[in-house]
């Protein structure tokens, strides 16, 4: 998991190969200006999805994993909080998988909470155990799907 300023994710380019195009999308639009719905910038292996989430409780927030993609989640509208918990400290960890969407749910609270705002991003990879979503207000914010 990486978190940091939304200024500083040029750094991060060469964690993956697709991760530059992917960056190059996000300093050359106006993030708060997109509309609702998703764009495929390289197939499926690379699309950008944006949502409005809906007000949810740290209770209402199930941890989730993703075998294939990493997500690059990037709150443009409000503060976001989201849990972490290694995937190997998911319980059960033998939660049914989603192929289809790529998806696993997991029972119980997440670890750790880490508070993500405006002009920042938090990356999760596949070993990232996470639960977005976490705000009293719901929040428009930005999902890069990367393959892995």
């Amino acid at each position: 998991m990486v978190v940091d300023k939304l200024e500083n994710i040029g750094k991060y380019a060469s964690l993956n190969p697709l991760f530059a195009e992917a960056i190059e999308f996000l300093n050359s639009h106006d993030l708060s200006a997109l509309e609702i719905g998703k764009t495929e910038l390289k197939g499926k292996d690379l699309l950008v999805n944006v949502t409005q989430t809906k007000p949810k409780a740290k209770e209402q927030a199930k941890l989730e994993t993703h075998r294939d993609f990493i997500d690059i989640q990037i709150p443009v509208s409000g503060v976001e909080i989201m849990g972490y918990t290694a995937a190997k400290d998911c319980v059960p960890a033998d939660a049914p998988y989603n192929a289809e969407k790529d998806i696993t749910f997991f029972e119980g609270l997440a670890e750790d909470y880490i508070v993500v705002k405006p002009g920042m991003f938090a990356i999760f990879f596949p070993q990232d155990g996470h639960a977005p979503g976490i705000t009293p207000d719901g929040v428009k914010k930005i999902i890069v799907k990367v393959k892995a």
